[in-house]
């Protein structure tokens, strides 16, 4: 649907050629609202504003005394055009980034939001574009030229609009989806943004400064250069905060103006597709980078403090994920019980932890010893952290419905013959999780809990039923992740004198996994059925051979790989 007049209205306006305003047009539109709350003198008024500096949409609203979003909900049914509050920005919309000069749509105030293929008999595609200006017929003729086909208008706010245009040249211009590699992050940059950030009050203006764009892609370079988890930011009363996560712990890594809070806060809030102007109440968000051959998974959250927002970063390498279960530390014996398990044809196996533990990465090096050409693997994540060839990956989105029970609903309709429940949370997944089973599916999953004894006991507590836990549970995985100590320090965290750089100072580079297996045995069973205490089924599991986290941790000692103060730490003891 062509909008807008012809191209021989146009008139000359600062070098360039605009189509001039239909007063007629204008007018119209004006009148559709009179009966409702302009009198026919504002109608002669609205008439008379044509030529103004003032935008026709704004005057409309000055007169009706109305603010915007109760005017385009009121022009939408009028004139039947949709109203979007928050417009999506789709791939397909590619074209009118590309095509149309960035000061041209924000001049205009209006955004590609998806290209529509073309109907019959049409020349050409039409592009959905959202407008927060809709009595500005030239302009969308100027659209369609620049687009060389037609638009189909949608009603939005002007933050929805800005929101739009920002994004679409962002991702035009690989500002967000490229981090070039730099050096680590200097005292220049920080300074540099420091100004741009005193400079502007503007939020989107603010995230789009190339010196606030260097400093958080240096920051995110820094933390990956250091091999950092996650990225604190954290401001408090007086001065702001980075910090890194490593090897699990976390390391104050610099101390920016606290001024630049509000300039990194937006400019990852652009990154993640956020609303930049609310920071008054939690957000969670994702984006993916690049770092030359290395793509970097980032999920973002915010949340509002006394002193401002708190912003954390998990980063997740994809090329740098470790998914053997030699590097982790598991020892050849664990390894070909825990296989054995994992090639059963039903059956539940558990891996048990806290956050953080590696659960997920065990449950992956697992998986990617399965024969997953004649085994259909089918999993469902939150969120989905690795990505492995020959299986089918679901992730968890609450806000459509997605939960891990209604998406093990679903996984069952496709013939798996192994699902993987990126945790067990509740009786609803359980029971399905234990019918999967019962029903010829091996059941993969992770639960929290401190040792491997107390799985049974956790999902007696949620609900499960104790003859159901016996006839279905095939064996406990728990696990703790520990540093390791740095080879080329030996965990001294100096070499000649000087600090050690491969492990920052700190003694310890890289993590290895210490774990707990636990095989049901018929007296486990048997002590599951009468509900016993985990500490029962700690010393039945004893009895029959069961080595415990401590045993492992010993060990690893034992070679070397770690030292006592850091079992110490994990495990106290």
């Amino acid at each position: 649907m062509a909008i807008g007049g012809n191209k021989s209205d146009s008139v000359r306006t600062n070098g360039e050629s605009r189509p001039a305003e239909s007063g007629r047009a204008l007018a119209r539109v004006a009148e559709m609202f009179g009966p409702l709350r302009l009198s026919a003198d504002q109608v002669r008024d609205f008439r008379a504003m044509e030529g103004s500096d003032e935008e026709p949409w704004d005057s409309l609203l000055s007169l009706l005394a109305m603010d915007e979003h109760e005017g385009l909900e009121l022009l939408s049914k009028r004139t039947g055009l949709p109203y979007v509050g928050e417009p999506k920005l789709q791939e397909s919309a590619s074209r009118f980034y590309e095509l149309v000069p960035g000061d041209v749509a924000r001049q205009f105030h209006i955004a590609g939001i998806e290209e529509e293929p073309a109907y019959p008999g049409a020349a050409s595609a039409v592009m959905v574009c959202a407008t927060a200006q809709p009595l500005s017929p030239a302009a969308f003729t100027i659209i369609e030229d620049y687009l060389g086909g037609p638009i189909r208008l949608v009603l939005s706010p002007r933050a929805g609009v800005a929101n739009l245009i920002n994004r679409g040249y962002e991702q035009r211009q690989d500002l967000v989806t490229e981090i070039i590699e730099e050096m680590p992050l200097d005292e220049s940059a920080i300074a540099a943004a420091a100004g741009t950030a005193g400079q502007s009050t503007d939020l989107l203006q603010l995230a789009r400064q190339t010196p606030v764009i260097r400093l958080v892609n240096m920051i995110l370079f820094e933390a990956l250069r250091r091999r950092a988890s996650d990225v604190h930011v954290h401001p408090m009363e007086n001065k702001l905060v980075i910090r890194f996560r490593i090897d699990g712990m976390l390391i104050d890594s610099f101390s920016p103006p606290l001024s630049l809070a509000p300039a990194i806060s937006s400019r990852l809030k652009v990154m993640t597709e956020l609303d930049i102007a609310n920071r008054h109440s939690p957000q969670d968000g994702h984006t993916s980078v690049r770092i030359g051959s290395r793509k970097i998974d980032i999920r973002f959250s915010c949340i509002p403090t006394v002193y401002g927002e708190r912003l954390v970063l998990r980063l997740l390498d994809q090329t740098q994920t470790q998914l053997s279960l030699d590097q982790v530390g598991m020892s050849k014996p664990m390894q070909g019980q825990f296989m054995d398990l994992v090639e059963r044809p039903t059956g539940i196996l558990l891996v048990t932890g806290p956050t953080g533990s590696g659960k997920t990465t065990s449950l992956y090096a697992a998986l990617g010893r399965i024969d997953r050409t004649s085994r259909n693997v089918m999993t469902i994540e939150d969120p989905v952290e690795y990505h492995l060839d020959g299986i089918s990956q679901m992730q968890v989105n609450v806000k459509r419905g997605v939960t891990f029970a209604s998406g093990l609903r679903a996984l069952l309709r496709q013939d798996p013959d192994v699902i993987l429940v990126g945790e067990i949370r509740d009786k609803e997944t359980a029971d399905l999780a234990i019918q999967a089973s019962l029903t010829g599916h091996l059941v993969l999953a992770t639960l929290h809990t401190n040792d491997a004894p107390s799985a049974i006991t956790r999902l007696v507590d949620i609900g499960v039923e104790p003859y159901l836990v016996t006839s279905t549970l095939l064996g406990v995985l728990a696990q703790r992740l520990l540093r390791r100590k740095c080879k080329a320090c030996g965990g001294t965290g100096t070499i000649a004198g000087v600090r050690c750089e491969s492990c920052y100072g700190s003694g310890y580079r890289g993590r290895i996994a210490v774990y707990e297996l636990m095989i049901m045995t018929d007296e486990l069973r048997r002590l599951a059925a009468r509900s016993s205490d985990a500490l029962s089924l700690l010393d039945a599991a004893k009895a029959g051979g069961f080595r415990t986290m401590i045993d492992d941790a010993k060990e690893k000692i034992a070679q070397g790989l770690t030292d006592e103060a850091e079992v110490f730490r994990v495990l106290h003891s």
